[in-house]
């Protein structure tokens, strides 16, 4: 197991590399000149612009960028200071981030206890009324996109019921959270509930299944450790993956009820091109994916004992 942890560690350091070097190529290769941005319709003179740069760097070739970039992650876990107000990355980063992850994390139990409670009932009862109810219920959901849920669930329950507040207060009250945590896992938990049926269903079938139910052992012995179990494996890696997902896909949730996290930060970056918030931001999603899928690779060998790691 430890062999396989420290390779793993090593795969992730060409993967980081690659991955941030291409989100920086690609944000510092769009359109437009951030420096002039700072002077608005203001004329400046040449002079004052190529000063500017230089004292940002802008001048200097890609990579020598990039090499200054993450040497300052590395070394000094600096990630740089907005163009505009000069204010660093990593304080914007700190005020926006805790917010988002607050919000992915009420998503994420949302879609983990309601997704797999729904997959597991339809996948029991799979070809009845409420499998058939559940699949139908699931396929809604993926048909709706996100903003749409969004504006009926605030129009529904904040405007017409008051059931909840319009709007998030700074406070970001559990309740305030509630709605749009929904409006984020809503999807994700059509795809966990629909994953865990179809995964469910065919164990059913397994021969294992068959065996245990001969030797007659209890019917929550056979489905809460032979059949979940088992057939957790698929569901665990859409989870694992959906982490970073809900962290990085919050801007229009974020937008919709006016939380202040990540998704308002990323819409005034790309705007004012503030190039070094965005790969900032993007920089820490590329190390959440990467210690969730190690962890969820691990996770395997807890789930099927027959998976050893070399």
């Amino acid at each position: 197991m430890g062999r396989y942890v420290a390779r793993r560690l090593l795969q992730m350091i060409p993967v980081f590399l690659g991955t941030t070097f291409l989100i920086f190529f690609m944000v510092y290769s769009l359109p437009g000149d951030p420096v002039l941005g700072l002077f608005g319709d203001k004329g400046v003179d040449p002079a004052t612009l190529a000063a500017k740069r230089h004292e940002l760097g802008l001048d200097l070739p890609i990579w020598e960028q990039y090499w200054n970039y993450m040497t300052n992650i590395i070394l000094h876990f600096d990630f740089g200071n907005q163009i505009r107000n000069g204010r660093p990355v990593t304080e914007v980063l700190g005020d926006a981030f805790p917010i988002t992850l607050q919000l992915a994390a009420m998503a994420f139990v949302f879609e983990l206890v309601f997704g797999i409670g729904l997959g597991v009932i339809a996948g029991l009862k799979a070809g009845r009324l409420a499998d058939n109810a559940i699949l139908i219920f699931t396929l809604l959901i993926i048909s709706i996109p996100v903003f749409v849920l969004g504006y009926i669930i605030k129009m529904v329950f904040a405007f017409q019921l008051e059931w909840i507040e319009p709007n998030v207060s700074n406070d970001q009250l559990f309740s305030e959270m509630l709605a749009p945590a929904i409006v984020l896992g809503g999807l994700s938990l059509a795809y966990v509930a629909r994953l865990t049926r179809t995964s469910m269903a065919e164990n059913l079938r397994a021969d294992y299944m068959r065996t245990a139910v001969a030797k007659g052992l209890p019917k929550s012995r056979v489905i809460g450790v032979h059949l979940l179990r088992n057939s957790m494996i698929p569901v665990v890696t859409f989870l694992g993956t959906d982490i970073g997902a809900l962290m990085g896909g919050a801007v229009v949730t974020e937008g919709i009820f006016n939380v202040k996290g990540i998704g308002g930060v990323i819409y005034e970056s790309i705007s004012r091109r503030e190039g070094t918030t965005i790969v900032g931001l993007v920089t820490i999603l590329v190390i959440v994916y990467l210690v969730t899928s190690l962890l969820v690779d691990l996770l395997y060998a807890v789930l099927d004992p027959r998976i050893r790691y070399a």
